[in-house]
């Protein structure tokens, strides 16, 4: 991993932390919650790209370290990935209260850091994980397929073209879901296998 890299996350980290224009910064200050920047590494071919922290990642400042991440654990292995040779992160760094959904101004707010993680990293594979982060995604790209609701979304792929190339874009439900809707977990582990298949 370059230290360039290393720096301009960090640079990232510190303007989010000190971000007082979010809605969301009064909560994470009057909670004590860390922003959520990602982790990772920096070099990773692949980039998941979930909604928003939630309370056991706001309290660690780790992206998907509770249920859901124990889920997405399950889906990596499954695919031979481990969570060193990727890079996890949310459109949203900081963490809604009652883990409700982010709104379309936070999302607008937090999406040009992401934006900037993904130049740096500059990633082969960029897999949304749910609704909003597939919207941003293939929205900002300019992808047909960004008016095409999740559920006849998940596991395709989208090319996408950005600064620095061609990208493969392939939406995926949120870990979340499965906890609710035991019928997606399956769903999940076989679209993860089209990762598999692109990461070779």
């Amino acid at each position: 991993m370059s230290t360039d890299k290393q720096i301009e996350i960090e640079h990232i980290k510190k303007e989010i932390e000190h971000l007082a224009s979010s809605p969301l910064y009064p909560y994470r200050i009057e909670n004590n919650y860390h922003s959520v920047i990602g982790e990772g590494s920096l070099d990773a071919k692949i980039v998941f790209v979930g909604e928003a922290p939630g309370k056991k990642e706001a309290e660690t400042g780790k992206p998907f370290c509770g249920k859901s991440g124990k889920i997405l654990d399950e889906l990596l292995a499954s695919t031979s990935l481990d969570r060193n040779t990727v890079y996890i992160t949310n459109i949203v760094k900081d963490r809604p209260p009652e883990n409700r959904d982010p709104t379309q101004e936070e999302i607008g707010l937090y999406g040009p850091f992401l934006d900037r993680q993904i130049e740096i990293i500059q990633p082969e594979i960029i897999a949304t994980l749910g609704r909003f982060s597939m919207e941003y995604v293939l929205s900002r790209y300019g992808s047909e397929g960004r008016m095409v609701p999740i559920r006849k979304a998940h596991g395709h792929i989208f090319e996408v073209r950005v600064k620095y190339g061609n990208v493969k874009v392939i939406p995926l439900y949120h870990p979340a879901a499965s906890i609710y809707n035991q019928k997606l977990k399956q769903t999940l582990f076989d679209d993860f296998q089209k990762i598999k298949t692109k990461n070779k």
